[in-house]
């Protein structure tokens, strides 16, 4: 009963131990898995390296139509795309990434180049 009484006092005399959640929100950790934010598509080669080593296979690489597509529902943050990438194109935040309510994939699309449209119009004529 005593020792009670001791904790009773110790605890009334300290600080809290956590935090005023909604108001006090901490810093993700360093290098903590969050999400994919996305692609510098400029950079891709699109060699598909990264949607071969994707264990839930939620990355899809289009060569053809250079595109880059993610199913964030199917993603697992586990990091290993933006591990494998040969030109370190993909980039992961550290913030969590809150529920979402719609099954959307983020597609990424390279756009031609002025320099290849230039070509390309010049072959048409």
């Amino acid at each position: 009963m005593f020792d009670m009484i001791g904790n009773i006092f110790k605890n009334l005399a300290s600080k809290p131990a956590t935090r005023k959640y909604p108001f006090e929100k901490r810093e993700p950790f360093k290098d903590s898995r969050g999400q994919i934010s996305g692609i510098d598509i400029d950079a891709c080669i699109f060699c598909g390296i990264c949607s071969r080593k994707c264990p839930s296979d939620a990355l899809v690489v289009n060569k053809a139509e250079k595109s880059w597509e993610i199913d964030q529902f199917k993603c697992i943050v586990c990091g290993v795309c933006t591990e494998v990438c040969p030109k370190k194109c993909i980039f992961m935040n550290e913030d969590y990434k809150t529920s979402a309510y719609k099954k959307d994939k983020e597609k990424y699309i390279q756009q031609p180049k002025p320099v290849e449209a230039e070509e390309n119009m010049s072959k048409a004529q």
